[in-house]
């Protein structure tokens, strides 16, 4: 999906019971109240809240945000309702959002304040991408697709019970109601889905006709003599292809083969969903490995194309920080803001990026050298990135806190030899073929153990990973330099820990499976550090009485993460294209999380639990294929190999 800088919207409160947008020359809502049309076109206009009672979920989608007042007023209903959903998924397209100050100025006099402050608090950086906001430990979650209607609705999967239609009017903003786009409502609707719009207009009711909804009116909101419902009656619905499908929709349980940050990543999402996760561990402890260091860092990434691997790390980098915001009081530490440092010579290419690609500066801002430097409290000479949302934390510290949100029973000192299937439940086997542990689905996040209980089950080839050997370097306080104030990446990381220590490095070798320290490793990782940080001559770092740890990483290829269902088998027609493939019931991978597992896991492991339970996918359809694991087969079909 190509991207474009969000402009954020332009409002006239001058009246405050109607405000204004003057850029389509009209009101954001009636002037008899935001919550009483929400609550007569939308939610009753939808059957709302009656349908959604006792139900698992139910999926909202809205064709324009706004003023948030919808949502707000969705939000309140099931918050009322004894008999409501157990999940309210509220999904918004908004091409021109507010930014936060007008945002808290359009909710000064909120009827319902508490809700309201709630999603002001949670308004992500403005960028071109799917924010999902949780609240209520996760029962309600709003999805805000900020971009333009046309492109977010070929890029969402979702079945969608009920739309909310609420542009400006289709005289001022005909491209939100053509034809084309509602056609497209269709493709999302789940059966006996509903839609509402205040709008009577011709061409949204044949639209809607078009799309496969039976319409009628029925009586409008304050001045508007009628409005628009209309239910979803198709004479045919095409299915959907065999890679788009929930490969669990009906589980209960799931195995979790892996207690690093992956495995904990995916427990957390899973429970959110309703599911009992069991996670299984060889090591002795859970974050054993490379998720046992003693801190990592996240943040985003830029590129000039803003191509896929710059739109997942930016999607990534942005869940992390709201997880990490919301999970900031279970953790013993926690830095926020990252400086990512580049060649001295790349000062104005970055502020010409930057310019050009519009990202707003609560995500990245491009800093000289000077300016980076009072960022870091370091005589920096090159320019840098900073990301205020991205930092350090401790891993192992993530992983437990997840684990213990998932209440879920971690088995330790337990290897999984091989996975057999029966009557739709899945079996972990010990070397042994004894019995450890069943259940409806299982869930692969073991790093390199990953490969060997794949390989009976996938069809195609065994992904071509690598197995990369880091070390990272410390040294204690009292040795150590002076400390950067927040971390600092590029040629190699630096940052400074809890204790005083100063943690770096990370030295990279394939194939290697050597777990003691190493001097030349320590060499290296000091040469880097005197890059990314320039020492003082009079400091000599052969002197510094060091320690390290070694751990592995799984690295794709193609530097991205491998996430979703097994491929059972390769397709007769278009093997080329993932969707395709059809997949092994219940059986996932989420592995390949290279050096970046913080950045990406919280993201990655949403991904695996919409994918199994059918709920809404949280990143646009050609990202999630990109993860796919079976892209190298069909890439493999594409190339003729």
């Amino acid at each position: 999906m190509k991207t474009a800088p969000i402009l954020p919207a332009r409002v006239d409160f001058s009246d405050a019971s109607a405000p204004h947008a003057p850029d389509f020359g009209d009101v954001y809502h009636a002037r008899a109240g935001a919550f009483a049309q929400a609550q007569h076109v939308f939610l009753a206009g939808n059957g709302l809240p009656g349908r959604w009672a006792r139900q698992r979920r139910f999926v909202v989608l809205e064709t324009g945000f706004g003023l948030g007042n919808n949502f707000l007023a969705t939000w309140a209903a099931w918050r009322a309702d004894p008999d409501r959903c157990d999940q309210l998924v509220f999904i918004s397209i908004e091409k021109h959002p507010l930014v936060r100050d007008d945002l808290t100025r359009a909710h000064a006099a909120s009827s319902e304040p508490a809700l309201a402050r709630q999603l002001i608090e949670a308004w992500p950086p403005l960028t071109p991408n799917l924010h999902t906001m949780t609240f209520e430990a996760g029962r309600v979650r709003l999805m805000l697709a900020l971009g333009d209607a046309q492109d977010w609705l070929h890029e969402l999967l979702a079945e969608v019970d009920a739309f909310y239609l609420d542009g400006f009017s289709p005289a001022r903003n005909p491209e939100l109601w053509q034809t084309d786009l509602l056609k497209q409502l269709g493709r999302l609707a789940a059966p006996g889905a509903t839609a509402a719009t205040w709008s009577v207009a011709r061409g949204v009711r044949d639209g809607l006709s078009a799309a496969g909804f039976q319409v009628e009116k029925r009586p409008g909101f304050a001045s508007k003599g009628e409005m628009t419902v209309a239910r979803f009656a198709p004479r045919f619905v095409p299915p959907r292809s065999p890679g788009r499908q929930p490969v669990a929709p009906q589980a209960r349980s799931v195995l979790i083969l892996g207690a690093g940050l992956a495995g904990a990543a995916c427990a957390r999402a899973l429970r959110q969903q309703g599911l009992h996760c069991q996670v299984i561990d060889a090591e002795s402890a859970v974050a054993a490995r490379t998720s046992g260091n003693p801190g990592g860092l996240f943040h985003g990434t830029l590129h000039a194309d803003d191509g896929p691997h710059a739109r997942f790390n930016r999607a990534a980098a942005l869940a992390t920080t709201c997880e990490l915001r919301q999970l900031a009081p279970a953790l013993p530490w926690l830095q926020w803001g990252l400086t990512r440092v580049e060649a001295a010579d790349r000062w104005p290419t970055m502020q010409a990026l930057q310019q050009r690609l519009g990202l707003p500066a609560d995500y990245v801002q491009a800093m000289s050298a000077t300016e980076a430097s009072q960022q870091v409290g370091w005589p920096l000479q090159q320019p840098g990135w900073y990301f205020p949302g991205g930092g350090a934390v401790e891993p192992g510290a993530v992983v437990r806190a997840w684990l213990t949100q998932a209440e879920a029973d971690v088995r330790l000192n337990t290897t999984v030899a091989s996975l057999q299937r029966h009557d739709g439940r899945w079996f972990a086997l010990d070397a042994e073929g004894r019995l450890i542990a069943e259940a409806d689905a299982v869930v692969l996040a073991a790093g390199e153990a990953n490969a060997a209980l794949a390989a009976p089950w996938t069809a195609g080839p065994i992904w071509p990973w690598t197995t990369q050997r880091g070390q990272i370097s410390l040294v204690a306080r009292g040795f150590a330099p002076p400390q950067p104030q927040q971390p600092v990446a590029g040629a190699g990381y630096a940052l400074s820990l809890p204790d005083g220590s100063l943690c770096f490095g990370a030295s990279a070798s394939l194939d290697d499976a050597d777990p003691t320290l190493r001097d030349s490793d320590q060499a290296w990782n000091i040469a880097r550090l005197g890059q990314l940080l320039p020492l003082d001559p009079t400091v000599d770092p052969t002197t510094w009485p060091l320690n390290g740890r070694v751990g592995w990483r799984s690295v794709m290829p193609d530097k991205l993460p491998v996430v979703g269902a097994l491929p059972a088998a390769m397709p007769s027609q278009r093997a080329e294209q993932v969707r395709a493939w059809s997949r092994q019931p219940g059986l996932m991978i989420c592995g390949g999380l290279a050096s970046r597992g913080l950045t990406w896991a919280t993201l990655c492991g949403e991904l695996i639990a919409a994918q199994l339970t059918g709920a809404p996918w949280p990143m646009e359809i050609d990202l999630a294929e990109a993860l796919d694991s079976a892209r190298f087969a069909a890439r493999q079909v594409r190339h003729g190999d």
